[in-house]
């Protein structure tokens, strides 16, 4: 279940769901995803299916992946990436291959350690991690050319915001319950433009580190 015409199968359904990005199409394709879940559910790990990694949250599913990883790079590469939320380190991983350094925060300390253990293992060097609220980002590494929120925000935090550079884009799920919308943010000359995307559903963006 882990071989590779069962990640090339999750490719094509990827592609056949509107994934066009050749680039993000690769990385999917090439990264282990049965190394982020737990053993007893690897031979689910290349299903279009969210996945629990414990303390109530989820690995993505792979298309969510690859559509909020393609709306992020859909002006072009980016050079600094703030991903909220690591969870497993799957959404970081495939961030770690498409741009140049990702800074990723995440709540649950234990989450956290074992995504660093997991990158470390597949040498994914360009990544460094903090402990922290999401909700606060990271003001000592801003700004970002691209920010990407992994759990549902009530609102967008203004932190965010603030921390997002000029043209850089922010790709994150806002709303609670079946009203959350992935929303897409755009820093201009005159402040933000926000697209309304799709329809999604996300764990929610808490406040505070958890040991």
């Amino acid at each position: 279940m882990t071989s590779q015409r069962t990640r090339d199968r999750l490719i094509r359904r990827l592609q056949d769901e509107g994934i066009a990005s050749p680039e993000v199409l690769r990385v999917i394709q090439h990264i282990p995803r049965h190394l982020f879940v737990d053993e007893a559910l690897a031979h689910r790990a290349y299903e279009d299916t969210s996945l629990p990694i414990g303390y109530n949250q989820t690995i993505s599913q792979p298309y969510m992946v690859g559509r909020m990883t393609e709306l992020l790079l859909a002006d072009g590469p980016l050079e600094k990436v703030l991903e909220i939320g690591t969870g497993s380190g799957y959404q970081t991983a495939v961030l770690s291959y498409l741009v140049e350094r990702v800074f990723s925060v995440e709540r649950i300390q234990y989450l956290q350690e074992r995504a660093k253990e997991r990158l470390a293992a597949l040498d994914m060097r360009n990544v460094v991690f903090r402990w922290g609220d999401g909700w606060e980002g990271w003001s000592a590494m801003a700004p970002f050319n691209g920010i990407l929120v992994t759990a549902a925000a009530t609102d967008i935090p203004r932190a965010l915001l603030d921390q997002l550079a000029p043209e850089g884009r922010m790709v994150i799920p806002v709303g609670t319950g079946p009203a959350q919308r992935l929303q897409l943010i755009v820093r201009n000359d005159s402040g933000y433009t926000r697209h309304i995307l799709d329809r999604v559903r996300f764990v929610p963006l808490l406040n505070g580190p958890v040991v």
